[in-house]
């Protein structure tokens, strides 16, 4: 690996293309590096992951929307839509933007954690509406993807945008964008035009993400990779892009982010080294932020200690500083601790999430969530007991560059009404690569075949777990079996119209 430098240059200093970070980008997606065997098999698993979230949420009310917009734009030789007969087919773009819903509207699939967040599986649905749309191959995809996570990843490590309440999708428009360089096998040049250009059209606050979180929350990145795929197409075309786009005297660093005096270190592999950055991403065993993962554990296991949860006092929680100021009462939000809040913010409150798995020992996708649920109140007692507070050690675990001690848990001390106290306390969600208990690729299926098991018939759901297995073999034109059919009568439609 090589860690960039990267700051900003006024305009009457020329920087040379070779020396911006847009370029650096784009010659590792034009390198035609070897593909990691363990990368690979990872790509694999993320596929199965965004399906089962995917088809999971084909009925809710985002995701509706999102499908019958992509549905008022067919295309003879286009892309799939998730739930609908794979012989209908329709604008990459579109595909894209309703595919990339589907995967996020749950908060369901992977993540990835460092100076800023991310989801890199919100890559996948872009990337694959492009090379159903441009008829590539099970490798040609797989080696986009790769690319996609690579950048993603590595500009999360570097670039932290949340200091500056911008949203994480900022990310996601590059790294989708010099994927498709990868998958399109496209010049650096072209590559490099097309990440400036998907930077600048993909920048938007955090507000996204606080307050009253609303369904923009899954449309966010399905937006990022419609306009990156946009992007990328002008660029194919001849077209330029604001340039540089990271180092420039009005560029988003220095305007948006760090200003002037910013100084940024951005790893990225050597050109022709291996592409990784895949294994160093983490999944969701549970439908809630990633930092909830390990406390929903925690919760689970407390459930067992506590005899009597009506017994307790109040509950202390000490974490990060991100768990405490974004989903914790750091964040000064009273949506997050008000019954009445919409799913997408009681899914982004940790003492929401603590209160129902500490009473239910258990989490689900739906049901933890519904409005009886968050009602309940012996729930409403526990949650408004619980506060959350930033620890210096954990906070410093988080941003461990060793993806081995990173750390996004918490130490729990839960106070009785007789004074006793109960502490438990976890690194890491037991499901994380170096938990207690992995996931492997029969996690993946298991989570798919839970997620969808009232959904599809077992031939379909056998038949896609068979063909995403076998990606590696894929010929060019197999793209679209990767698309999941379920029964015409089983897809909902939203009554209310709109302008297409």
């Amino acid at each position: 690996m090589i860690s960039h430098k990267v700051k900003v240059y006024p305009s009457s200093i020329h920087l040379p293309k070779k020396n911006q970070l847009a370029w650096k980008i784009a010659e590792i997606a034009s390198d035609n590096a070897r593909l990691d065997k363990d990368a690979i098999e990872m790509v694999i698993n993320r596929i199965i992951d965004n399906a089962s979230v995917a088809i999971a949420s084909l009925n809710r009310r985002a995701v509706i929307s999102s499908r019958e917009m992509a549905l008022k734009h067919p295309k003879k030789n286009g892309a799939t839509l998730f739930g609908i007969n794979s012989k209908l087919k329709f604008d990459c773009e579109w595909a894209a933007w309703s595919n990339g819903t589907a995967v996020r509207e749950l908060d369901f699939h992977d993540t990835f954690l460092a100076a800023d967040y991310s989801h890199p599986g919100d890559n996948i649905p872009p990337l694959l509406s492009v090379a159903q749309q441009n008829k590539k191959s099970g490798l040609d995809l797989l080696r986009g993807i790769i690319t996609a996570y690579e950048v993603q990843v590595n500009l999360v490590k570097g670039i932290c945008l949340h200091k500056h309440r911008i949203d994480h999708i900022a990310h996601l428009g590059p790294s989708v964008a010099s994927g498709l360089g990868t998958m399109l096998k496209l010049n650096t040049e072209t590559i490099y035009q097309a990440v400036q250009q998907a930077l600048h059209t993909t920048i938007s606050t955090r507000q996204s993400r606080k307050g009253e979180i609303s369904s923009w929350k899954a449309f966010a990145p399905a937006h990022a990779g419609k306009l990156a795929i946009e992007a990328v197409d002008r660029a194919m075309r001849g077209e330029g892009a604001p340039s540089p786009i990271y180092e420039g005297e009005d560029s988003i660093i220095s305007r948006i982010l760090d200003g002037k005096k910013a100084l940024y270190n951005i790893p990225l592999p050597k050109k022709g080294e291996y592409k990784k950055a895949i294994l160093e991403t983490y999944t969701k065993e549970y439908s809630a932020e990633y930092q909830a993962q390990a406390l929903i554990d925690i919760a689970k296991k407390l459930n067992k200690k506590i005899s009597n949860l009506n017994q307790i006092k109040k509950i202390d929680l000490y974490t990060s500083h991100h768990t405490h100021y974004v989903i914790g009462t750091g964040a000064n939000d009273p949506q997050k601790m008000d019954p009445k809040a919409s799913r997408e913010t009681l899914d982004h409150s940790i003492m929401y999430i603590f209160a129902v798995a500490l009473e239910d020992a258990d989490w689900h996708h739906v049901k933890s969530y519904t409005k009886q649920r968050a009602n309940k109140k012996s729930t409403i007692k526990i949650w408004r007991s619980i506060v959350t507070h930033e620890d210096k050690k954990w906070t410093k675990k988080y941003h461990d560059p060793n993806p081995k001690n990173k750390s996004f848990g918490a130490k729990v001390i839960v106070t009785m009404n007789n004074g006793n106290k109960i502490v438990e306390q976890l690194d890491r969600a037991d499901a994380h690569p170096y938990g207690n208990r992995p996931f492997k690729r029969q996690d993946y299926i298991q989570k798919f075949l839970t997620l969808t098991n009232d959904i599809l018939d077992k031939k379909e759901s056998l038949r896609f777990l068979k063909t995403v297995q076998n990606l590696k073999n894929l010929k060019s034109g197999d793209l679209n079996k990767l698309n999941i059919q379920v029964k015409r009568s089983q897809i909902k439609k939203n009554k209310k119209k709109g302008i297409f």
